[in-house]
């Protein structure tokens, strides 16, 4: 999308600049802010505000120069966790910028307090764009650090359910990775020998592996596919619930490679 500026930052994590109203914009998760300001130049942009989807360093690292270079409003989870936060958003709120508007998403999982932001489409025939931090991941999912398995199963599935033509931004490029834990975990997958191959063929051609889509998410992500009967086998889990079969995947994961 022309509108979504993708910001490599601090190795594998991912910034974003949303472009609103031809030299506005907003950033999401800026963990450092040189990068930031540098692109914002080389655009000719003005910061309006900057986003965060949880409170860990390498994705709020930036956020108080930012504010201090640009005078942006700075909108955060937890001002006990975030206190440089001029703000603080909460499920079901919906930020406005010049017509653009924000759905505040809220997904416990990787952090108790984790949002993501779903921009609305502003036209008929545009997809909605999903900024999901270290929730969701193109193949994967975030690590469960203050909450439970059966937490992020349904946080995950909040986001699942939304329109599967939406965009979706992650926090980090994790993709590679993540598909190689899928073909190991369901070695006779077709699915996701395949899925892996288009990734192994747009790193070597240097092409991103952002954005995906809420569709291919669903079909192709092994997370979202916790009640899948060929995954469940492949685990010996036939039996187990759905979160269960969540949490055994993450374990794995944790461990994986």
């Amino acid at each position: 999308m022309m509108n979504v500026i993708v910001i490599p930052v601090l190795g594998d994590n991912f910034a974003y600049l949303h472009v609103f109203e031809g030299n506005r914009a907003f950033a999401v998760d800026p963990g450092d802010a040189s990068v930031v300001l540098r692109t914002l130049a080389e655009h000719g942009l003005s910061l309006a505000a900057v986003l965060l989807t949880h409170h860990h360093w390498d994705h709020v690292g930036g956020a108080a120069e930012l504010r201090s270079q640009t005078h942006c409003e700075v909108i955060g989870v937890d001002r006990s966790l975030i206190p440089t936060s001029d703000r603080t958003v909460s499920d079901g709120d919906v930020l406005t910028f010049e017509g653009i508007q924000a759905a505040v998403i809220a997904t416990p999982g990787h952090t108790r307090t984790s949002v993501c932001y779903y921009v609305r489409p502003s036209a008929e025939g545009e997809p909605g764009i999903l900024y999901c931090g270290d929730t969701l991941f193109v193949g994967g999912c975030g690590r469960l650090l203050e909450c439970d398995a059966a937490t992020m199963w349904r946080s995950l599935h909040k986001l699942a359910a939304l329109p599967p033509e939406t965009l979706i931004y992650c926090g980090h490029d994790y993709t590679l990775e993540n598909y190689e834990f899928a073909v190991a975990t369901v070695p006779d997958s077709r699915r996701f020998r395949d899925r892996l191959a288009q990734v192994q063929k747009a790193i070597e051609y240097g092409q991103p592996t952002v954005p995906s889509t809420i569709a291919q998410e669903r079909a192709a992500n092994l997370f979202l596919r916790a009640e899948d009967p060929h995954v469940k086998t492949a685990l010996g889990l036939a039996d187990a619930r759905p979160d269960e079969v969540f949490a055994e995947l993450r374990r794995r994961k944790d461990v994986f490679g």
